[in-house]
């Protein structure tokens, strides 16, 4: 319902505009290295989509893993696969077909689509961060506090102020004037690249994006900060050294994950836009677009001796025999 709202929105104020379509760049300076990259990404593409799509099938299937930390994993991965599938795809095609052009409407929902799906990984590590905290240091309150029904609530919530928040963006951006440079210095529709490209004033727009980026980034990652500090004030709290070693690595997958994404956002949009650099920001895009979905099934299973038990099992391999 919100997408096709925002379809008919955008075609009515496309008819106003005279672009017809955006020219993404991409990687087309680096001709030489087209079959390269073409290799490389489709790789890192297969291996993102199998290994997410494992670790979904794994949780479905074993009853084991029917937790609330495992059930908000499930939904990373298949944010994670969403994520690579709105982008990679696109960018393999340019490749191939040196064909690099992007309708103005197609541009538009990809940057909603792209953005929407980012906004979900940040308020899902904030909301599985909390799940660690309650874990850890209430544990004894654990199962009254992440009950399914407050579960699903976390995840709806988290669903509808992200549609809400890229929705408000995606739909201004759609009221610009692109009457410069219809190139896109990028390999897919991303924010600050479309906004440099705005010949109308986008003053307003640049203090919404920083109003946004402070709900929908600083938040989650103060909840991320604050709720760490305390899992850390209570494993200092453990006597033994095995102890602390145990309750940590419940959590120190997922703090990978944290430290992966933040810091290759705060790369790219935590910066006003008239410092944004095209290199600096391509080469951070292909991390948290490419690198980080692929790495995060290893990261959340090769140190997990449950998650790799229910992947053995559900490729008919048996019981993981890994202490």
């Amino acid at each position: 319902m919100i997408l096709n709202m925002m379809m008919t929105m955008m075609k009515e104020i496309r008819n106003k505009t005279s672009i017809s379509d955006f020219i993404l760049l991409g990687f087309s300076e680096w001709p030489e290295q087209q079959s390269l990259l073409f290799g490389l990404f489709l790789g890192m593409y297969l291996v993102t989509v199998l290994g997410n799509l494992l670790i979904i099938l794994a949780i479905g299937s074993d009853l084991h893993l029917h937790t609330p930390m495992y059930f908000f994993l499930a939904n990373l991965s298949f944010i994670d696969t969403c994520f690579t599938c709105t982008i990679v795809p696109k960018v393999l095609v340019n490749i191939q077909t040196q064909q690099h052009t992007i309708s103005y409407t197609g541009c538009l929902l990809q940057m909603y689509s792209f953005m929407v799906l980012a906004l979900l990984d940040d308020f899902l590590l904030a909301v599985m961060a909390y799940d660690r905290y309650v874990a850890i240091c209430l544990p004894l309150h654990y199962t009254m506090t992440m009950r399914p029904q407050r579960c699903l609530l976390l995840v709806a919530a988290s669903w509808i102020c992200s549609h809400l928040l890229a929705l408000s963006l995606t739909l201004q951006m759609a009221q610009f004037s692109f009457c410069a440079s219809h190139s896109i210095p990028h390999f897919f529709c991303d924010l600050l690249p479309l906004l440099k490209l705005a010949c109308s004033d986008t003053q307003v727009f640049q203090v919404l994006m920083f109003v946004e980026a402070a709900l929908s980034g600083a938040a989650p990652l103060i909840c991320v900060l604050v709720s760490y500090a305390h899992i850390i004030h209570t494993i200092l709290r453990v006597p033994s050294t095995e102890g602390k070693h145990k309750v940590f690595s419940t959590c120190g997958s997922h703090l990978t994950v944290v430290t992966l994404f933040y810091g290759t956002l705060f790369l790219v949009y935590f910066q006003p836009s008239s410092s944004y650099s095209a290199e600096s920001g391509m080469v951070a895009s292909v991390i948290y677009t490419m690198v980080t979905p692929m790495l995060n099934p290893f990261i959340y299973s090769l140190r997990n001796r449950d998650m790799k038990g229910a992947l053995w099992r559900l490729l008919g391999w048996g019981k993981c025999s890994t202490p």
